[in-house]
């Protein structure tokens, strides 16, 4: 993130909804003498029209900033295998697949486009509720796809085996009942 930079989250906006983006922002506060008086000087979407990103203007103090404005939505509960429910947390997914794909030629946007399409399908799949097994169901299934050595690092830690033969025997069965991906494009595994 730029130096200076604020994180904003808005909530989704409806097409019939939408309205011209005002030059001057009301809502929006200096990060540095904490006015409200700031005016936007540029607006660009990125990552598919998800973020918009907006350099912005103090008018007091006149120092410059950026913010990043994304949708929010709304997950559902996870359920965890002992039964507890939580919130949905991105960063957990985030970081058990960047540990499993640890010195593997993967890059950082792979892992985030990952990340977004499995967001993407646990809200297709549930509105309410879903389970931690299918979340990793959906993890090993993306991981398999893009490189074969992250998705048995986390398939062995995630099934929790007890020896090496339920290991190999579980990863061949998995093979032939392995989830598949739907008329993916190409360029979500390559760069």
């Amino acid at each position: 993130m730029v130096k200076g930079a604020v994180q904003k989250n808005i909530s989704l906006v409806l097409p019939w909804t939408k309205r011209a983006i005002s030059r001057k922002s009301e809502q929006m506060k200096c990060p540095f003498c904490s006015t409200l008086d700031t005016k936007v000087l540029d607006s660009r979407t990125s990552e598919e029209g998800l973020v918009v990103r907006r350099r912005r203007k103090c008018e007091v103090c006149q120092k410059r900033f950026t913010t990043f404005e994304t949708v929010e939505l709304s997950m559902p509960m996870v359920i965890k295998r002992d039964g507890r429910r939580e919130t949905f947390d991105r960063e957990k997914i985030k970081n058990g697949i960047e540990k499993a794909c640890q010195k593997r030629p993967v890059s950082q946007a792979q892992i985030d486009r990952i990340i977004s399409n499995i967001e993407k399908a646990i809200l297709d799949v549930s509105d309410k509720e879903i389970g931690a097994q299918e979340i990793g169901q959906l993890v090993m299934m993306y991981l398999r796809h893009l490189d074969p050595v992250a998705y048995v690092r986390f398939a062995s830690v995630y099934r929790k085996f007890q020896d090496v033969a339920e290991f190999v025997n579980d990863l061949k069965s998995d093979e032939a009942s392995q989830y598949k991906i739907k008329d993916e494009p190409k360029e979500i595994w390559s760069e």
